[in-house]
């Protein structure tokens, strides 16, 4: 529960500032060809390269963040849940909200255009009650497991070092909410590390950003559009 720390992510943070981009930023490619975040044909692209899968992450952290924010302040939260789920739920929110924080901060300060990051995504869950356990650890479950399989697939497509550890460390915690949610779901199983959750050689499943964005835009919970044309 206290394994994320606000304090320690701002130093981590710090490492994504000074290995932001160089001040040519205000152009849709950098020096090295790469397309940048930005507006293009009137729809915010995520962009290619490193700001790309790091923009791609915050996407994917603003949904997390908006659902559990949702989750936890319900007028029916209390009623729903009982306390040691509602402690779970809670820790897993205020990591959400850190991770959404930490990667707005992160892409901030690593462009000098602020136009190359990601607004505020706006979202509606449709009929989703947040009043009943089953529809929200549901979606709880298919959320966590994306994110997983996101971060996972996404790794590999990281050039700098430090970009990598940072998302080496998120995905961990991601991996515990996973399991976590999972466990209350169908509680004293092997679901936490099931099939769905892990492949016959017993690691988590990876994803390529082709393939998690589709299946998030499938949901239909974010109202935002945006494009990935540069992500793999």
């Amino acid at each position: 529960r206290n394994f994320l720390k606000l304090s320690g992510l701002a130093l981590a943070g710090t490492g994504l500032l000074i290995a932001g981009c160089s001040d040519d930023d205000d152009n849709n490619d950098n020096s090295n060809g790469v397309h940048n975040p930005g507006v293009v044909n009137g729809v915010f692209d995520l962009g290619g390269g490193d700001l790309g899968i790091l923009t791609y992450a915050y996407a994917l952290e603003q949904l997390e963040a908006d659902f559990y924010t949702r989750v936890v302040n319900s007028n029916t939260f209390g009623s729903t849940f009982s306390m040691d789920e509602q402690e779970a739920l809670a820790d897993l929110y205020k990591h959400e909200v850190i991770h959404r924080e930490f990667f707005k901060a992160a892409l901030t300060g690593a462009v000098s255009n602020p136009n190359m990051v990601l607004p505020a995504l706006e979202f509606d869950y449709g009929s989703l009650n947040f009043g009943s356990r089953n529809q929200v650890l549901a979606t709880a479950k298919t959320l966590e497991d994306t994110g997983v399989a996101a971060y996972n697939g996404a790794g590999r497509y990281l050039s700098d070092a430090n970009f990598l550890l940072i998302a080496g460390k998120i995905v961990s915690v991601e991996a515990r909410h996973a399991s976590a949610i999972r466990d209350l779901i169908d509680p004293n199983t092997s679901a936490f590390a099931g099939m769905g959750a892990v492949d016959a050689n017993g690691l988590d499943l990876a994803k390529k950003p082709s393939e998690i964005i589709p299946a998030v835009a499938g949901l239909n919970i974010i109202q935002t559009p945006f494009t990935y044309n540069y992500l793999p």
